[in-house]
């Protein structure tokens, strides 16, 4: 393995990094939205929620970038080079904003940890030939990877010590790396979800590979564990999410017929604390870039599918394609604590 490790002694704001894998980039100045702008889609636009926002492959822009928003107002954002020094693309896919202020991230290329003031102060380097999707934090200084490759596997590492904790063989007929994997999520229960995107099926694993639980399902992007048992499912370019009993049976489902407005690849979906569900809905890629603007990128429905908000925000400030979307009002989250039951 490639890894390069920085120390949390966090250098001055605006000391420049030279990263291998996903590299610090020049900021660019993000004008704030018109708190006065009338908005037409259901909600209150930006204003709706406070959430942390990543997209992957802006084939628009040089840089790929994630974005802090609270009160309407984007009010911090970060970039890196659509392509690093290698040649390599890297491209937002997961990000999550931590208790202690820093942000956990895959770019393709890698994953990191970064504070406040754009210092890394954790990173690993996918190795020539393999791609990281997929992070999840899993306790203090502990994340979950998946490493797409030829073998396939997802990583425990502390990132406090650098150290990696466990490997766990995800076994996969697929030799194209990039069609393997996208996020997969560690259940309540310490087991893992990984959606075979290219082999229609949600399998769940034990921490040492075996199988617990599987069930067929196409294109799956993206799998979570509900409270209720059930596993909430995201489709891709199927443009659908579906939620699964464990018997493996769809107990509910939204798909294009359910909204009027046009559904992009359907990339991560989560269940709220009162029910509804927010979905990320991708439009980028080799679509026609100018059919972007005006279209939604993340949506919330209730649980009879009423679109209670709906977020189409290509300009002032233009947050890109849509694939992860932290709500920071959750509980649990770190602006969110006080909603804890």
């Amino acid at each position: 393995m490639q890894n390069k490790f920085f120390q949390r002694s966090l250098p001055a704001l605006g000391l420049a990094l030279a990263l291998t894998g996903c590299q610090h980039a020049a900021q660019q100045q993000i004008a704030a939205p018109d708190a006065t702008a009338e908005h037409i889609l259901p909600g209150k636009g930006l204003a709706q929620h406070p959430f942390l926002y990543a997209g992957e492959w802006d084939t628009r822009k040089t840089h790929q970038s994630m974005f802090l928003v609270r009160d309407g107002k984007v009010v911090w954002h970060y970039s890196i080079p659509l392509h690093n020094a290698a040649g390599g693309i890297q491209e937002f896919d997961d990000a999550t904003l931590l208790a202690d202020g820093n942000i956990i991230f895959s770019c393709m290329s890698g994953a990191g940890e970064i504070s406040p003031e754009k210092d890394i102060v954790w990173q690993y380097t996918a190795p020539p030939g393999t791609e990281i999707h997929s992070i999840q934090s899993i306790g203090e200084n502990r994340v979950l990877l998946m490493r797409n490759g030829n073998p396939a596997q997802a990583m425990i590492f502390n990132t406090f010590s650098n150290k990696l904790e466990k490997i766990i063989p995800i076994p996969t007929t697929i030799t194209g790396t990039h069609g393997q994997f996208r996020h997969i999520r560690m259940t309540p229960a310490g087991t893992i979800l990984v959606g075979h995107m290219s082999e229609g099926k949600v399998v769940e694993y034990d921490l040492d590979g075996n199988v617990v639980w599987s069930a067929k399902i196409d294109h799956a992007w993206q799998a979570i564990r509900l409270k209720n048992g059930n596993t909430l499912v995201t489709g891709d370019g199927a443009r659908f999410v579906r939620e699964l009993n464990p018997q493996g049976e769809t107990v509910w489902e939204l798909t294009q017929a359910d909204v009027n407005f046009k559904l992009g690849n359907l990339q991560t979906a989560n269940r709220l604390a009162n029910g509804n569900t927010v979905i990320c809905s991708w439009i980028a890629g080799n679509n026609d870039t100018k059919q972007w603007p005006g279209t939604v990128q993340v949506f919330e429905v209730t649980p009879k599918k009423k679109v209670v908000w709906a977020l189409s925000s290509w300009d002032q400030p233009d947050l890109g394609p849509a694939t992860s979307i932290q709500l920071l009002d959750e509980p649990g989250t770190p602006e969110g604590m006080d909603q804890q039951r």
